[in-house]
């Protein structure tokens, strides 16, 4: 299992790498979009659609062509990552609370069209944070790491009160407080980064410290460590109420995209919304 861990990882970096430092936008783009993509396919078969699980794929895949044929890319929406905000926080916050059981009774078209719309968001923020720049996207994407390894070991090491035993029993609000205590100090090192280097963009942190200064900061962080556990809470559910470990076998070692993925959906969009502010 670790050997494939490994080879998968590798690959995906390999991949990952080369698109996310081009000099165009395109070719992170197009990586994304196949990604997400699979993740709307992984999407319709956890939520009873196995039928229309191509379909929907395709239908994502043609959602993103879209939106970057049109220019979203370089310049999307505003509204959309401030709806993103509003679904995933309420949404959320009434989703993780009716748990599996509740999730179940939601309609199988309700559940398909709303996975559309947050996976198609999720891809839009990614492709513009990589337009705003290599730095900023980074720092986006390592604040979720940092908040799930420091989560990680905070619960192994403190972890008493679970969080959400229904959903996901081997979470603890120990392990919460430890992912966003991470989060900060990888703000307070990237805001150092900042200015001893040279970047191609500012960081999230740097932006938020621009606008709203340490506090801001503070409570940016704080909230998209949060937002990043509802994200990974969510797609538990789902995979809990469909009965499945993964949310597929589609990356070797790892389980499925939405596996990967999932604290990323509800981080990207939240973080575009905080510095269009």
């Amino acid at each position: 299992m670790l050997k494939q861990r490994v080879i998968t990882a590798l690959v995906l970096i390999a991949f990952l790498l080369p698109a996310l430092f081009a000099p165009m936008t395109w070719p992170f783009a197009l990586l994304s979009l196949l990604l997400i993509a699979a993740a709307g396919w992984e999407w319709a078969r956890l939520n009873s659609a196995v039928g229309a699980s191509i379909a929907m794929g395709v239908a994502l895949a043609a959602a993103c062509a879209l939106a970057l044929w049109a220019g979203w890319g370089d310049a999307p929406p505003r509204l959309a990552w401030w709806l993103a905000v509003l679904v995933w926080v309420l949404g959320g916050a009434f989703v993780l609370r009716g748990g599996p059981r509740g999730w179940s009774t939601v309609p199988v078209v309700v559940r398909c069209v709303l996975g559309l719309l947050l996976l198609w968001t999720a891809w839009l923020a990614l492709a513009a944070a990589k337009v705003v720049g290599v730095n900023f996207i980074l720092s986006v994407f390592c604040l979720v790491w940092a908040a799930d390894i420091a989560a990680y070991f905070g619960g192994k090491a403190f972890g008493r009160r679970k969080l959400a035993p229904a959903i996901s029993p081997g979470k603890s609000w120990e392990g919460v407080w430890s992912g966003m205590a991470g989060a900060l100090a990888l703000a307070a090192f990237w805001l150092w980064l900042d200015s001893s280097f040279h970047t191609d963009s500012p960081s999230l942190y740097s932006r938020l410290n621009g606008r709203f200064g340490l506090a801001g900061v503070v409570l940016g962080v704080v909230f998209l460590a949060a937002m990043s556990v509802v994200g990974d809470l969510f797609e538990s559910l789902v995979k809990r109420a469909a009965g499945a470990k993964d949310s597929s076998a589609l990356l070797p070692g790892h389980g499925g995209v939405l596996d990967r993925v999932d604290a990323l959906l509800p981080v990207f969009p939240i973080a575009m919304a905080l510095i269009s502010l």
